[in-house]
């Protein structure tokens, strides 16, 4: 939706101005769903003591189901773990994180180096993961980055994909011949910047029949698609509506929306080697396919976050 270098209006780059669906579901399921050892008051100081590992979580469901993911596979390896989930700004979760009010937070890479330098612009995952690390605090350090991404892409709808042979397995360039007869529909930034319009036919090739404004990524973009109003969008690549419409997310082979992995950003001191192996160890295993199909069952199928991360954990050998 946007490079890391600019300011996006995505919910997991802005928690704190979050899709009012979304955070009411965050705020739902953090009450409902997660163990018992979680912290009424997200906000709440004071650093984790002994072996206590604290996780925390931004106010929107993937973000919680991320903590639950990695937080149960620490208690699988047996360390002492508090929730604070539904926290809500970056400025605020940095702050914790610095002041050691909480241990492990997951982020995404591209938004988090958008948050500490809004001129880089680097071009492997492994260069954005550096450039975050000479920004950070001294007393933070991120992780392993996991496969799955949460980023901006270019989806099309069943029927355009069965029209025009498209698999999850083709480019955005394989829409090149077919642009010219397709409506794209996103925010209306997407129109004038180069992660949007401007990008796709520079990268791409792809000159669109014709352009319409809807949200970020929302209910009214999901709603065209589904409608065939417009036969492309953007849509978020882990959006549980993608499986529930069948819709088809074109790779972006070029990276021309940047990098949006999932990594978590860890206090330093508060976490033992045990710890960042049993982190690590989940982040090697988690794809963005993995992940939509958990956001799904979260929020299309209402189960609870806390059991879904364990069933997943289980079925990948981390439990």
């Amino acid at each position: 939706m946007t490079s890391t270098a600019n300011t996006s209006t995505s919910s997991r780059r802005l928690p704190g101005a979050a899709v009012v669906a979304l955070a009411a579901t965050a705020a739902l399921l953090a009450g409902c769903s997660s163990s018992s050892d979680k912290s009424g008051d997200p906000l709440g100081g004071g650093q984790a003591g002994g072996d206590s590992v604290v996780v925390g979580s931004n106010n929107f469901a993937e973000s919680i189901l991320l903590a639950d993911i990695y937080g149960e596979a620490l208690k699988a390896k047996g360390v002492k773990v508090s929730y604070k989930p539904n926290i809500g700004s970056r400025e605020t979760t940095y702050g914790l994180l610095k002041n050691g009010s909480i241990t492990v937070l997951p982020e995404y890479n591209g938004a988090l180096l958008a948050y500490l330098d809004k001129t880089a612009a680097p071009k492997t995952i492994a260069a954005t993961t550096a450039a975050i690390n000479a920004k950070l605090d001294s007393k933070l350090t991120l992780l392993d980055p996991a496969p799955a991404q949460d980023k901006d892409s270019v989806t099309v709808n069943a029927a355009t994909a069965q029209k025009y042979h498209l698999t999850g397995k083709s480019s955005i360039t394989d829409l090149k011949s077919a642009a010219k007869d397709l409506v794209m529909g996103a925010s209306p930034e997407f129109q004038t910047r180069h992660q949007g319009l401007a990008g796709l036919k520079d990268v791409y090739g792809l000159d669109f029949k014709s352009f319409k404004a809807l949200d970020a990524g929302g209910p009214l973009t999901q709603a065209a698609l589904q409608k065939n109003t417009v036969q492309a969008a953007d849509l978020f690549t882990t959006d549980p509506t993608i499986s529930k419409e069948k819709f088809v997310v074109l790779q972006d082979t070029e990276n021309l929306f940047g990098f949006e992995n999932v990594q978590p950003l860890v206090y330093k001191s508060g976490l033992s080697q045990k710890g960042v192996e049993a982190l690590n160890a989940v982040s090697a295993k988690l794809d963005t396919a993995a992940l939509l199909d958990l956001d799904s069952q979260v929020q299309l199928d209402n189960k609870d976050p806390l059991d879904v991360a364990k069933a997943w954990l289980k079925s990948a050998g981390l439990d």
